[in-house]
């Protein structure tokens, strides 16, 4: 079975026993998507809308994910930088480009190498 994750985002491909009862118990915490439950009937993850999602707007969901390992919200990393959190929100929604002069900085405060957001 190919199942998918969407929040925290996680492939899983699962195989053997008790398949339905860890699906069940991975649903009552998280919202998940199965994509295959046939072996012989996956698909490749490139072709999933998951996974073109995630490339089309790949700096913002690579920020999302380094300010959550940084365990810092939208409003603390602005505050950080002396911006709106709204203009976080729009890096990570991919409504806004991230400059490479606020990259950099956003990498500082986050402590990554700035080639994380590109």
């Amino acid at each position: 079975m190919l199942a998918l994750v969407i929040k925290p985002r996680i492939e899983l491909s699962i195989q053997g026993e008790q398949v339905d009862e860890l699906i069940d118990w991975i649903r009552k915490k998280f919202e998940l998507s199965i994509l295959s439950t046939e072996p012989d009937d996956s698909i490749p993850v490139e072709e999933t809308d998951f996974r073109k999602e995630m490339q089309s707007n790949r700096v913002g969901n690579l920020l999302a994910g380094a300010r959550h390992k940084a365990g810092m919200t939208q409003a603390q990393l602005a505050k950080k930088l002396g911006v709106r959190q709204n203009m976080i929100s729009d890096y990570e929604r991919g409504r806004r480009r991230l400059s490479l002069s606020m990259a950099q900085r956003i990498a500082k405060i986050l402590k990554i190498k700035i080639d994380r957001l590109s």
